[in-house]
């Protein structure tokens, strides 16, 4: 792929290298440049031990910061569905505070066919101006809630039952409020005994962030050769 820019779709975004979003105001892609549906897999399923904690049946809860394109929601959605069992609810919660349009959503997640039924029906579904808390039920076991605004107060505001966090912010060092100690102690407090996070970023002021709420955090081996990421539990 070339480095081409496109035009601005919308104030704040960029289209680089045909289809991968990029947001000026962050100074960053949305995810991994090599294979963001690949580093879903590696970073935020793989490191929350999904799909296997699924195998336990019951009802599973996951909290998001950064809803961005819908890629961790999409490809969680279709990983579940082919784990799940009959009868168990996955209610998927993400918190963001600019939501993209629907037509950038569906052109975001075009790249990636393995996701293409998740991505339409994300993109027939997802309002014209997103505000508030949007909810789309996807099917029978599934449901997303995708809180608008400072992620901060709508952590604060969620119910205190989440087993997995994707923590998915724009990189630390471009969006510190994103990983701030405030926000890490109330994903801390708003996690089960034994509920997890995984995040790519590994920044020491992150890591430390989550120790000091009550996290037991874990480095592990980052995606596409990015030397670490962190995971750990309640």
């Amino acid at each position: 792929m070339s480095d081409d820019i496109s035009e601005n779709d919308d104030e704040g975004l960029q289209w680089h290298e045909g289809d991968m979003p990029f947001s000026t105001q962050f100074g960053d892609h949305f995810y991994c440049r090599s294979d963001g549906r690949l580093e879903c897999g590696h970073v935020f399923l793989a490191g929350n031990g999904l799909p296997d904690r699924w195998q336990a049946g019951g009802d599973f809860r996951i909290g998001e910061l950064g809803f961005g394109t819908g890629l961790n929601f999409c490809e969680t959605w279709r990983q579940w569905k082919l784990a799940r069992r009959p009868g168990p609810f996955l209610h998927f919660m993400s918190f963001e505070l600019y939501p993209m349009q629907a037509q950038e959503i569906d052109r975001a997640l075009s790249h990636w066919p393995e996701i293409g039924a998740e991505r339409q029906a994300l993109a027939a579904a997802w309002p014209a101006v997103p505000q508030g808390r949007v909810e789309f039920t996807a099917d029978a076991q599934t449901r997303l809630t995708v809180v608008v605004g400072p992620a901060l107060e709508g952590v604060m505001a969620a119910p205190a039952q989440f087993d997995a966090w994707f923590l998915d912010g724009f990189a630390p060092s471009r969006n510190p409020d994103m990983w701030s100690p405030e926000l890490m102690q109330a994903v801390y407090d708003r996690t089960v005994e034994g509920g997890s996070f995984a995040t790519y970023a590994a920044a020491g002021f992150v890591r430390r962030n989550l120790q000091a709420a009550g996290f037991a955090v874990e480095r592990r081996p980052g995606f596409a050769g990015k030397r670490e990421m962190l995971c750990g539990r309640k």
